[in-house]
């Protein structure tokens, strides 16, 4: 039996019981076990982590451990530029398309709202959720931390507890998707694109004070859902000057 040390740093402590946050944690091990598995064992999602040291040089997932190593476990990082080292994958993926699980539906309509191509199933299983990941290159997003874990995935984000409009914002933050925002360009219903429609061609959809009150009109070229600026868009472009504006305090609209 062989026993390593490891630590794990910032958010990723949050995955860990109050009695081993920010400490080194030495584990036994019958080796050779790859890194990979003392991270997991502690409960940490390998979606989770950004950058693995042994003794101080960067690692892969699978790196095998030997007895008396010292590993450290970092998340994603979102300021420091961590390039010159091994990454976990491969690489990144160029335009962020998210897949979300089962109860995070209304995250999946808030990001659609930011213009992020976001699929949403609540019937599908967790080796389905996995292959449309993989075969789409989308992000999954879930509180599984099971699902996470699961050897093949490759890009996941584990969602807090909490409000989804909180969720949002962090999930921006750590993703740093700022400059990627498009909002009001997809269905929040379908996920489907959204183009300018003139007002006679929608008009037999809306009701009357609609008519009489709006002139300009857009619409899923999927659904043929019928947008317009009326006071939910106005509370929809709060929500999306909230996030761009990255308060540190303030609570969101």
């Amino acid at each position: 039996m062989a026993r390593a040390s490891i630590r794990f740093y910032e958010e990723l402590n949050d995955f860990l019981p109050a009695s081993r946050r920010k400490r080194d944690i030495a584990l036994e091990f019958s080796p050779p076990a790859p890194v990979r598995h003392l991270i997991e064992t502690l409960g940490v999602p390998h979606t989770e982590v950004e950058l693995i040291l042994v003794n101080g040089r960067s690692v892969a997932l699978e790196q095998p451990l030997a007895d008396g190593d010292r590993v450290s476990v970092y998340p994603m990082f979102e300021a420091l530029d961590v390039t010159p080292l091994v990454r976990l994958r491969e690489r990144p993926l160029r335009h962020v398309r998210f897949l979300v699980d089962a109860h995070l539906g209304r995250l999946a309509r808030y990001l659609r709202l930011l213009g992020f191509d976001t699929l949403f199933y609540n019937d599908l299983g967790d080796q389905a959720l996995v292959r449309l990941a993989l075969a789409e290159r989308r992000v999954l997003l879930t509180r599984d931390r099971a699902l996470l874990m699961r050897r093949e995935l490759t890009h996941g984000c584990y969602l807090r507890q909490g409000p989804p409009r909180a969720q949002l914002a962090a999930l921006v933050e750590r993703l740093d998707l700022y400059r990627q925002l498009r909002p009001f360009t997809r269905c929040m219903h379908c996920n489907g694109e959204l183009a300018a429609a003139p007002k006679a061609e929608v008009a037999a959809r809306l009701e009357p004070r609609t008519r009489r009150a709006f002139e300009r009109f857009w619409r899923c070229r999927d659904c043929g859902r019928v947008y317009w600026r009326g006071s939910h868009w106005e509370r929809m472009q709060a929500l999306v000057e909230w996030i761009r504006s990255r308060p540190e305090q303030a609570s969101p609209p």
